[in-house]
């Protein structure tokens, strides 16, 4: 921290100068998350960023906002509505948050119905499958003590089997997870048929293991692309799901929500209850301040758009993906992951990696200003290396033929070098030293076929430097 203060403007011009060097978000195809919003949401936004979200005395319209986004939510996933049966839910920060919410909910349930039947309590678990956010929920898992059993992935199968989880489930098991849009490859599992065995296996056992979905890239994808596919609370033993605001519910980072179906299945006892802010406020989240911009947008995001306004949106973002795999397909060098209902994403691979990889060809896409991310599935799959392409609101048709434009480019660039060499010696793995004038590369002897060819596979590498010395 420096002793003295600069002028404001100053201050300004150091920071813009730095965060020029940042890549561009909307050319960021690695997230899921909203880089563009209205206008005359960004004031709203700014309008609101000083407002305490917890401070519902204060800031009662903030709060009812807050209850109407719920309400509506609810209704998107087909809660049951009665005098009997009254949804409820929660803002939160993001996805990541709301698990842990829901979790902690399931988890809660459970224990007390063991301590009441005299059973043990300690060895609670959560069945879900390999594909499942590692951060969200393994971070759950360790935080609060619960064993996470995985369904293994398959190669051409990347999503959860619910034959296989609903074998996996025993009297331990506080729930169920399923995840409606894979991270990995952005298809929907089968929510229907992991409910309808789940019924059978309580039926024959005479346990109530019940079921979370999570929504947090789907959420807001299936109930306008998809409005009869059943995964919802349409399904008996779906008790809670989560989505995210700041995904394809399209307003900046830092919003998420989950739902329970009733209010039973919310325990009482994980509501706590503050009065020093002037009233006695109920809260169940696992912070406590935060802004109320982000809930302020999500509730202009769902008046402006409708129904109608996020169909659109959607069927836009899937058309946009169709143009996008089909130029993928036309090179006739990849093979698509992803399928056709789920996220509008394209997951891809090569078809032959023996001379070039994945990971080299998001890297070299760097150049053109893209942010394609290439990663390894997880066990039992992580022989197969994926480049995946997020297809947002704000990614036109024309960002889609420019991108796989720019692909067909650095696969030319790739084929033009020496395939041991690009592989030994890939451009974000390459060992060289510059001093000056002279450029030291190391290579293994064995991987080349003359000093003067790996020399030369360099200048173009780095064709303004006048001199090159290629050390091997």
């Amino acid at each position: 921290m420096p002793g003295n203060s600069i002028p404001n403007e100053a201050a300004y011009q150091i920071m813009h100068d730095e965060l020029m060097l940042d890549g561009n978000s909307r050319l960021n195809l690695a997230s899921f998350l909203t880089t563009w919003m209205e206008p005359e949401c960004d004031k709203l936004i700014m309008a609101s960023i000083n407002k305490n979200y917890v401070e519902k005395h204060a800031y009662p319209i903030t709060t009812e906002l807050q209850n109407r986004c719920v309400n509506m939510i609810a209704n998107l996933f087909n809660a049951p509505l009665g005098e009997t049966e009254t949804a409820v839910g929660v803002g939160t920060v993001g996805s990541s948050e709301a698990i842990m919410l829901a979790g902690l909910a399931f988890k809660r349930k459970w224990q007390n119905k063991r301590k009441a039947e005299g059973k043990p309590f300690n060895k609670p678990n959560i069945v879900t499958g390999a594909n499942v956010h590692e951060v969200c929920w393994e971070k759950f898992a360790r935080y609060f003590e619960v064993e996470l059993k995985k369904v293994k992935l398959s190669e051409g199968y990347y999503v959860m089997d619910p034959e296989k989880a609903v074998e996996m489930v025993d009297e331990n098991t506080i729930c169920v997870a399923a995840i409606l849009g894979s991270t990995l490859n952005g298809e929907f599992e089968d929510v229907k048929l992991l409910n309808d065995l789940l019924v059978l296996k309580n039926k024959e056992t005479g346990w109530d293991t019940p079921i979370h979905v999570d929504a947090a890239s789907g959420g807001f994808i299936a109930p306008f692309l998809y409005p009869e596919l059943e995964w919802d609370f349409r399904l008996p033993l779906v008790k809670s799901i989560n989505v995210s605001g700041h995904k394809y519910g399209l307003v900046y980072e830092g919003i998420g929500w989950v739902v329970w179906r009733t209010k039973e299945d919310l325990p009482e006892e994980l509501i706590f209850h503050v009065n020093y802010l002037g009233v006695d406020q109920p809260t169940f989240t696992l912070n406590f301040s935060k802004g109320s911009s982000q809930v302020i947008a999500q509730y202009y995001q769902l008046i402006r758009l409708g129904h109608e306004g996020y169909r659109n949106v959607m069927e836009n973002c899937r058309e946009n993906m169709i143009v996008l795999r089909e130029g993928l397909k036309k090179t006739e060098k990849f093979n698509i992951i992803s399928k056709d209902e789920g996220v509008p994403l394209v997951a891809f691979s090569l078809k032959d990696s023996s001379s070039h990889t994945e990971f080299e060809i998001s890297h070299m896409l760097r150049r053109y200003g893209w942010i394609v991310p290439a990663y390894t599935m997880p066990p039992n799959a992580q022989h197969i290396t994926v480049l995946r392409v997020v297809v947002r609101e704000d990614f036109s048709r024309t960002l889609a033929e420019r991108l796989v434009i720019d692909i067909e480019k650095v696969m030319r660039e790739l084929d033009e070098l020496p395939s041991r060499v690009v592989h030994k010696i890939s451009l974000g793995e390459e060992k060289s030293e510059a001093n000056g004038d002279k450029l030291r590369v190391t290579v293994k002897k064995s991987d080349m076929e003359t000093p003067r060819e790996i020399i030369n596979d360099w200048k173009k590498l780095v064709p303004d430097r006048k001199k090159t010395n290629g050390i091997c």
